[in-house]
């Protein structure tokens, strides 16, 4: 997933300025995938530019809005059915599971106790964030929430490995 098609996504709702889609994603996408108020202006140029989106109203202090444009739609259309995902293959948390044996078995296992609690704080804060939302029946909103469910079960998934993980440390 690139910043391009999380704009082009949240465009493809409605339109709106570069403050609105910046409120939009720190509700809904920045939990997977992360973007400074920069990098989202940058990438607006960017589509801007390609005639992805337009600008369909300026008003006061440079504020423009944005509408996705119909090669926009078309590029967001072919990104979700064309293109595969990436597999992430790369995990820090992982590569230290690999090398747990240089460090001493009680250490081994606090490395994993804190990956059990980092998880459970993870899991909490997206409760937290599940139940601050109001949340309605507009696509964005039903897909927001099938996506934080799967970062509920993901950590709840990572705290149960990592409590069975640190019963195997000897």
């Amino acid at each position: 997933m690139s910043l391009r098609h999380a704009l082009l996504g949240l465009l493809s709702e409605r339109p709106a300025s570069g403050y609105d889609l910046l409120k939009r994603f720190e509700t809904s996408l920045a939990n997977v995938w992360p973007a400074t108020q920069s990098q989202m202006y940058t990438e607006l140029s960017k589509l801007a530019d390609n005639g992805l989106i337009s600008v369909s109203a300026q008003g006061p202090r440079g504020r423009k809005e944005y509408t996705l444009a119909d090669e926009g739609l078309a590029e967001l259309r072919h990104w979700l059915t064309e293109t595969k995902p990436q597999r992430n293959t790369r995990s820090d948390i992982l590569l230290r599971v690999f090398f747990l044996n240089v460090i001493t078995p009680d250490q081994a296992r606090s490395y994993l106790t804190e990956l059990m609690e980092l998880s459970e704080q993870e899991h909490e804060a997206l409760h937290r964030l599940a139940d601050s939302i109001d949340w309605c029946d507009d696509p964005l909103s039903v897909n927001g929430k099938i996506a934080l469910e799967y970062g509920l079960r993901f950590n709840a998934m990572r705290r149960e490995w990592a409590a069975w993980a640190a019963d195997q440390i000897r």
